[in-house]
Order: C-alpha cells, then sequence, then structure tokens
C-alpha cells in the first residue's frame, strides 16, 4: 500500500465524523450509535440522508451545502476516497455531514428502524448479471426499509439504460409511488439544480463520453410482498463490455490500490 494511502486512513481515524468499524467488532460490541444518530452525531432532530456508494462524497458534501436543515452520511468501503470528502467536509465547515465505512448489506447493523428519511444511489454498478448485487433490486429494497422511514424516499441518478429500465419496473410493479422520473437531466427543463450542479466522478466521466443521465426518484412502502420484474428483454449496456474503471478515456482516471477493509480493487 503506497504512503499516501497510508496518510489518508490515519488523517480518517483523527476525525470524529468518520466511523469505520469492521464487521468483527459489530458482531461482539454492536454499533453503539444505532438509533442514535440524531441525538449523538448531529444533535438535532432533523432528517437523516444517505447516500450509498458514496466514493468521493460529492452528493453527501454537496446535498449538504444546499440543505443545512438536513444531516448527510455517506457511506462506502473504499476509505482512500472517502478521504476526499471528509476532508471537504473540515475545510467548509460543515456540521451536518458524516462518513461510514461499510458494506451496503450491514446498513440494519448501523440504523434503527425508521431512523433514516431518503436514501441516494448515485452511478452504482448495474449488476446486469447478478440481480442480488443489483442496488435497486428487491433484495437491497427488502434491507432499505429496514431502516426508512415509512415511504422514504429513494433517489437513483445512473448512466445506465439497463438499470435505469429495470428500475423503472420494479417500482411499477411494486407499486411504489413515482415522484420524479427524468431520462436525460441534461437535456430536460425544470428539473432540481441539486441533479445538474452535484456531478460525481464517474458522472463527469460519463457525461464526457456524451452518455446521458437519468434519474427516477420513489418511495418504498414498508409492509408489501415485492415481486421481481421480468429483465429478459430489456436490453443491456453495450459499452459496458469493459470494466467500470476502464472506459476507454484513461487520461481522465486516477488509479485506486488495494483497500485493506475490502481486500479488493476497485
Amino acid at each position: 500500500m503506497g504512503k499516501n494511502k497510508l496518510k489518508k486512513f490515519a488523517d480518517m481515524q483523527q476525525l470524529d465524523f468518520v466511523y469505520q468499524y469492521p464487521f468483527a467488532r459489530l458482531q461482539n460490541e454492536g454499533f453503539p450509535l444505532r438509533g442514535e444518530w440524531n441525538d449523538k452525531v448531529f444533535h438535532n432532530s432533523n432528517p437523516i440522508i444517505l447516500e450509498l456508494g458514496c466514493g468521493k462524497g460529492e452528493y453527501a458534501v454537496g446535498l449538504a451545502q444546499r440543505y443545512p436543515e438536513c444531516n448527510f452520511i455517506g457511506i462506502d468501503i473504499k476509505g482512500a476516497r472517502m478521504w476526499t470528502g471528509a476532508r471537504q467536509v473540515v475545510d467548509k465547515g460543515l456540521d451536518n455531514v458524516a462518513f461510514l465505512r461499510t458494506s451496503i448489506e450491514l446498513l440494519p447493523y448501523f440504523f434503527a428502524h425508521g431512523e433514516v428519511s431518503e436514501i441516494w444511489i448515485t452511478f452504482p454498478d448495474p449488476q446486469m448479471k447478478k440481480t442480488r448485487k443489483r442496488l435497486t433490486s428487491t433484495r437491497f429494497m427488502e434491507l432499505y426499509r429496514q431502516i426508512l422511514k415509512p415511504l422514504g424516499r429513494i433517489n437513483l441518478k445512473t448512466d445506465s439504460p439497463f438499470l435505469y429500465t429495470y428500475t423503472r419496473r420494479m417500482a411499477e410493479l411494486n407499486r411504489m409511488p413515482e415522484l420524479e422520473n427524468v431520462a436525460d437531466l441534461y437535456n430536460t427543463s425544470g428539473v432540481n439544480t441539486a441533479l445538474t450542479d452535484i456531478r460525481t466522478h464517474y458522472e463527469q466521466q460519463w457525461l464526457d463520453r456524451g452518455l446521458t443521465i437519468k434519474y427516477i426518484t420513489f418511495r418504498l412502502p414498508s409492509d408489501t410482498l415485492l415481486s421481481e420484474p421480468e429483465e429478459d428483454d430489456i436490453e443491456r449496456d453495450t459499452y459496458r463490455s469493459y470494466s467500470r474503471g476502464y472506459i476507454q478515456m484513461p487520461q481522465l482516471l486516477t488509479a485506486d490500490d488495494t483497500d485493506p477493509l475490502s481486500g479488493a480493487d476497485n
């Protein structure tokens, strides 16, 4: 591991708004702030909003600046990238942002039922071959509603036509109230400026390739039986024949080394 990455991990250990709990510690001790994020972390009763797979935390930080009446938590397994957002929180003097380094599958270990008001899923891997790993699958919807308030809000922002179509079908089939649906975000008038002004690292790469960005938001019922939609007829994303990190524009990429917590490259 490079010295720069080691320095970032050491730096984050000193930040009281960054939480890193290995799974073994969760099993033995539990998470002491579960159910008490408002009281003991943010010291207010404002809504808690999560950014899943936050990467460098662009949405967590950007939304926190625009909506000081809400609390934001960026969640990712990759600590080195999260450091960028954490340093922005310090530099900007924000007190409504925290970061949690963990796997998304472990969310119920960290949040109590009804503790979260809203979830942002920004540019996830569409997992075209593995439905169970897809962050908008019914498996993950079941997980999210363990921590969301009743009819909590789910936001998906994606470049993937496949994931966008799949998610629309999933929400429609399970009668999840749709709040907004934009198939081409940067060529549609009247959209919330937070959707266009805040751009993630991956989003800018897709935009530079001329791809369209899609957005859908809906509410998640807390007590309905969920079913998977048909997806065999959904066209796959042809431009994803390469891995997510290799998009045929290497001049736009920055290398990420192996993360010691996840034990895998991005």
